[in-house]
């Protein structure tokens, strides 16, 4: 199995266990479906013999509700910034972070010795890929890898045509390769 883990924070964002393929129309950027599926946030239980109702137990729930969640973010524990708490960069914060971004890992493919092919492709298609991603920035659902390195990949989740299958998408070029 290959883990591909993020150049810039060293968090592990994909597995060669989900089915990725180059973007239709922006070969540098990767996308592969998800699945959402149903997962308890915390499991309740109680002891034998113990009063909830005495130990400021809820009957609601609360803590242990059910959840929708992607399959790439409870795997690799990505963390969800949603935009009704306020954490999902504005459209120009993002902006500025692929600018940022971008650079980055231009330099680390630099430092890595990548082929001369690979960085050659990265330079053409990345103004390519961001123009896309802006301009379809409204739509995505953004997740971090689990260490929150402002400065890492950004995993965007998004809905294919039928609008039921979610999506990711990411740099090809933003990732390491390790095989366990």
């Amino acid at each position: 199995m290959i883990i591909y883990e993020d150049i810039i924070s060293g968090d592990e964002v994909l597995s060669d266990t989900f089915n990725i393929k180059p973007a239709p129309d922006c070969p540098i950027l990767w996308e592969t479906d998800c699945r959402k599926y149903l997962k308890r946030a915390n499991e309740d239980f109680t002891l034998e013999g113990a009063n909830p109702s005495a130990e400021d137990g809820d009957d609601d729930g609360g803590e242990g509700e059910a959840v929708m969640v992607h399959d790439i973010e409870d795997q690799f524990r990505l963390v969800w910034l949603k935009q009704e708490d306020g954490l999902k960069p504005s459209k120009d914060g993002f902006k500025s972070h692929l600018k940022t971004y971008l650079k980055k890992v231009m330099k680390k493919l630099e430092e890595n010795g990548a082929p001369a092919e690979a960085i050659a492709e990265f330079k053409a298609g990345a103004p390519a890929a961001m123009k896309k991603i802006l301009a379809n920035y409204d739509n995505y659902d953004v997740l971090m890898g689990q260490s929150m390195d402002g400065d890492a990949m950004h995993v965007l989740i998004d809905f294919r045509e039928d609008g039921v299958t979610p999506f990711a998408t990411v740099w090809k070029h933003g990732f390491k390769e390790t095989k366990v």
